[in-house]
């Protein structure tokens, strides 16, 4: 593993946070309702970011695992490294953000993260850090605009920008959806919170 033992990982202030993940991350976005974020910093200075917080879309997410309490779960739901951090290093500081979730927040039972096919790759990152792949589906809310910058569709659909294009919920004249899709993955922090076979549980899942 290398110089990537060296890594470490502490929790950051969110202004920090967003800071690197607006200039590392592919969108250049946050998630705004992201919580808890770490950073990871090698040569003391900070090369990744990790932010964590309730699903989005938490009333569809919930069941994913049954009987899941309402915060026993949390998504990762950005992760931005810079080039300069050796092999290996996401999938470590994954799971040493995970170890910290375990030991200071016990009540969490299972980890929710995406990897956006269309940008992004196919979470090979998440499945060398222990990720279930629990579903596929085409995705269909990434979009080219006019000037060749990428966004997410919902920019333009959803909440306040619907106000600032007086009602209408509908993305720029000329923008054009990007075609690839969106995986969907599951890490058990706790197997013992499934009472019944994993290979149930996750044949559920997919289906």
């Amino acid at each position: 593993m290398g110089r990537a033992k060296e890594i470490l990982v502490k929790v950051i202030p969110s202004k920090v946070a967003n800071e690197f993940v607006k200039l590392n991350h592919y969108s250049g976005k946050v998630v705004p309702n992201s919580r808890l974020h770490f950073g990871c910093f090698l040569d003391d200075k900070m090369h990744g970011v990790m932010s964590y917080g309730p699903s989005i879309n938490k009333k569809g997410t919930i069941n994913l695992v049954e009987g899941t309490g309402w915060n026993e779960f949390i998504e990762l739901n950005r992760m931005a490294f810079d080039d300069y951090l050796p092999k290996y290093s996401e999938s470590r500081c994954i799971a040493i953000s995970i170890k910290l979730i375990k030991k200071n927040a016990p009540q969490i039972k299972w980890i929710l993260s995406f990897s956006d096919g269309t940008q992004s790759g196919d979470g090979s990152i998440y499945r060398a850090s222990g990720f279930y792949l629990t579903g596929i589906k085409e995705n269909k809310s990434i979009i080219k605009l006019p000037n060749g910058k990428i966004a997410a569709s919902m920019t333009y659909t959803k909440g306040a920008n619907i106000l600032k294009q007086n009602g209408r919920a509908s993305i720029p004249t000329g923008s054009e959806y990007l075609n690839g899709f969106q995986l969907r993955y599951i890490f058990l922090i706790n197997n013992n919170f499934i009472r019944f076979p994993l290979s149930q549980v996750f044949l559920k899942i997919i289906h």
